[in-house]
């Protein structure tokens, strides 16, 4: 049988653990948009350098 202490704290580590693994979850879809948003301003860059040596 557990105390009602023991509960509690058992609680309180499954919310830390979730809160955890949703910020880490969070920060990957930042940074896959971050790259995504380098990588087309980057291609933008270029083109643009390719349309001033054409002219």
């Amino acid at each position: 049988m557990t105390s009602h202490a023991d509960e509690q704290v058992r609680a309180r580590i499954a919310a830390a653990k979730a809160k955890r693994s949703k910020r880490r979850q969070q920060r990957e879809e930042l940074d896959e948009a971050r790259t995504h948003g380098l990588d087309a301003r980057h291609t933008a860059k270029m083109r643009r350098w390719a349309a001033e040596d054409d002219q």
